[in-house]
């Protein structure tokens, strides 16, 4: 599968995949998305909350690496379980700038170690970050009852839209935590009605640059 970094609208690269034509990160903004999605409309939400945090999509690291620069800020601590199927190789990853984007040379270290950490193995990142990385399908996650808030960034459901069922929600809403939400950029009506009919309590909210909405997801 032909694979190409490409660089997104607010100067942050991101990966695509020509076959599917499809990047895993908005093409209107890699960083603009993960602060949109995932620290305004998630993280946001925890306030000096230590958490326990699950990415559905490890990925490029990107989500990691921003929950590590706002987590310092706060002086909050992190378990940061980070899923990922396929991984991105150590080429990809020297030519990610997000670093150098995010005016964060001092966490350049971190983000390398964030990557070159072995799979299925508490590492910590820094003082108050510890991750956690495991390679496997979506589908094989057996936490329950012990996540704060989950980061859902898979693929869309135009190429993997097993992905986005009931049954993968079944085991996201069994992971979280009462109270726990789950945050996405997606907004497709049957991604919201596979969230509900498990017993999420679902919202609509203001999309990031390029998408009108997105959803989050609360189990109470």
């Amino acid at each position: 599968m032909q694979r190409e970094i490409i660089t997104t609208a607010d100067g942050s690269k991101t990966i695509r995949i020509k076959d599917w034509d499809e990047q895993y990160h908005s093409k209107h903004g890699a960083i603009q998305e993960s602060y949109h999605v995932f620290i305004k409309h998630g993280l946001d939400l925890f306030k000096k909350q230590d958490l326990y945090i699950l990415e559905i999509g490890f990925g490029t690291g990107l989500n990691a690496l921003i929950t590590l620069l706002e987590a310092t800020k706060l002086s909050k601590k992190i378990m940061y379980y980070g899923v990922e199927a396929y991984p991105v190789s150590a080429e990809e990853v020297t030519q990610l700038n997000y670093v150098s984007e995010l005016n964060a040379p001092y966490f350049k270290k971190h983000f390398e170690n964030m990557h070159s950490a072995p799979w299925h193995t508490e590492v910590t990142i820094s003082d108050g970050f510890t991750l956690h990385k495991n390679q496997c399908k979506f589908a094989e996650i057996t936490y329950k009852d012990c996540i704060d808030l989950i980061y859902f960034d898979a693929f869309g459901a135009r190429i993997q839209p097993e992905l986005w069922t009931e049954d993968m929600f079944k085991i996201m809403f069994k992971a979280l935590k009462k109270g726990g939400i789950l945050v996405t950029y997606a907004a497709k009506g049957s991604v919201r009605r596979a969230m509900q009919s498990v017993g999420f309590k679902v919202e609509r909210l203001p999309g990031p640059p390029g998408k009108r909405e997105m959803l989050r997801a609360r189990k109470d």
